[in-house]
């Protein structure tokens, strides 16, 4: 049974994120989308993110999260990033991510269609704080991983723990949880927010849209309450219609 956030904190939540979506039609509009299949994202909203990381112990861990959610990177994106890949003054922080492929393919020139890295906004002041207090505290430099570990296991382990934590306190999700979990989170709360659907195509780094459009699939489960469409009208009115 769902069981989204304490209920203590039910309220605060709520009205938090009332700006930035409807969170009753959000929740429906994913249950709509379990019921649909294996096919379709699984995704966390903002709310259970926002409570999700609370249950990370540390800075460090937080942070790592708190990077996927920000970003859409994949896990191995993520952990090879470094100080470097950030920018961070300004009024338009961003990050850069590179692919896999480029990471793996090694020196030469790109294949046709092949991304060589994509720059992603970094739109939450609070996180550009966050981000900038790790790297100073942990004093890491420029070249150097932020997250140095051999595998994502680490990674992985750190986040089972934070979900178990947060079962002990009564805190409880629809879905399985990895650290991909993220990168389909932040795929969705763009599209929530109103993101251009060839915007969101090139921060998750894909090539082909029919990689995209598995976000938009979920909202085409909806359209029917969007546009209000009805079926049933009045008997005498629809009679008046059709009799001379």
């Amino acid at each position: 049974m769902l069981s989204l956030i304490p209920h203590e904190n039910s309220q605060i939540s709520r009205s938090a994120i009332t700006p930035y979506f409807n969170y009753e039609k959000a929740v429906a509009l994913r249950r709509m989308a379990l019921k649909a299949g294996a096919s379709l994202p699984r995704y966390l909203l903002a709310p259970e993110i926002t409570v999700l990381l609370d249950y990370l112990p540390d800075l460090r861990q937080r942070l790592l999260f708190d990077t996927l959610w920000n970003t859409g990177a994949r896990i191995n994106e993520c952990l090879v990033l470094t100080p470097g890949d950030f920018e961070l003054d300004g009024a338009g922080p961003f990050v850069t991510l590179k692919t896999l492929k480029q990471r793996h393919r090694g020196p030469g020139r790109p294949e046709n269609g092949e991304a060589l890295k994509r720059i992603v906004p970094l739109s939450d002041p609070a996180y550009v704080r966050r981000l900038q207090e790790y790297a100073a505290t942990m004093k890491i430099t420029r070249r150097k991983p932020l997250w140095p570990m051999k595998s994502d296991d680490t990674a992985r382990n750190w986040l089972k723990a934070a979900v178990q934590r947060a079962e002990r306190d009564g805190v409880t999700f629809t879905i399985p949880i990895t650290p991909h979990t993220f990168r389909h989170s932040f795929a969705m709360h763009l599209l929530q927010n109103g993101l251009p659907f060839k915007v969101l195509q090139a921060y998750m780094g894909h090539q082909d849209t029919k990689s995209t459009e598995i976000y938009t699939r979920i909202f085409a489960l909806d359209v029917g309450h969007q546009y209000g469409v009805r079926f049933s009208m009045d008997t005498l009115d629809a009679r008046a219609l059709l009799l001379p």
